[in-house]
């Protein structure tokens, strides 16, 4: 049964009914086990969701090896590539953005800005995110490890976007389908994405009758035993 046609109502379903609880659980019965980012990349703000498909950047530190020796061409632009990666950006796509040390900000008020007006989805960064009350005035949804005002100008550039980044045991491909919600961020491949959401909204939809029949003095294993979930 196909639930959605395209993009749009695929995202539309998922802000309706799934969260990352839901979906990670699917992923870890297909034998996808490690598909949530980091614990310390939180929404700025507790109301935070973003559903998109992400568009990786790839940062380095200004005095990384690698910046010194492969990219010299991108050492006199402050930013590096970051203002080419932020204008490519398309509608319900996520700046996914990691590579760098913590220790400064990889996204900004300004940045957002020009993210929504493209039709972003939201910013989620492995590492820090500044210009707080900005971002919160603008209602764009950014994942980071919180709020810290040192500016990556002088610290560190984009060295390249639309590749394959990796997070501990997380791989994030371009298209890949990041979900994030107060509980975290999950990474949903692009080639599980029919399967994974299909049965996670059944399982979702499963949950509430469930939670149903807990109200109504059901125990916990007759619940699980007759439905399989809890």
């Amino acid at each position: 049964m196909a639930y959605w046609q395209n993009d749009a109502e695929l995202f539309k379903l998922i802000k309706e009914d799934l969260y990352t609880s839901v979906v990670g659980d699917i992923m870890d019965k297909l034998g996808c086990q490690h598909q949530f980012l980091p614990p310390q990349i939180r929404p700025l703000a507790a109301g935070m969701e973003i559903a998109g498909r992400a568009m990786p950047v790839l940062e380095a530190d200004a005095d990384d090896k690698v910046l010194r020796s492969g990219f010299k061409h991108l050492q006199e632009k402050p930013f590096g590539m970051m203002l080419e990666a932020l204008d490519d950006l398309r509608p319900y796509e996520v700046y996914f953005c990691t590579g760098a040390s913590p220790t400064y900000a990889l996204w900004g008020e300004l940045m957002a800005t020009r993210a929504m007006k493209l039709g972003s989805a939201g910013a989620i960064v492995n590492g820090y995110s500044r210009d707080t009350r900005g971002i919160l005035a603008l209602g764009f949804p950014v994942f980071s490890y919180g709020p810290y005002a040192q500016d990556q100008a002088p610290r560190g550039k984009v060295i390249d976007y639309r590749v394959t980044v990796e997070i501990g045991q997380v791989k994030i491909s371009p298209g890949d389908i990041l979900l994030g919600d107060l509980d975290g961020v999950c990474v949903v491949p692009q080639e599980m994405e029919q399967e994974v959401f299909s049965r996670a909204l059944e399982k979702a939809r499963g949950e509430k009758t469930v939670q149903k029949q807990i109200l109504g003095g059901m125990s916990a294993k007759s619940a699980f035993d007759q439905y399989g979930i809890m």
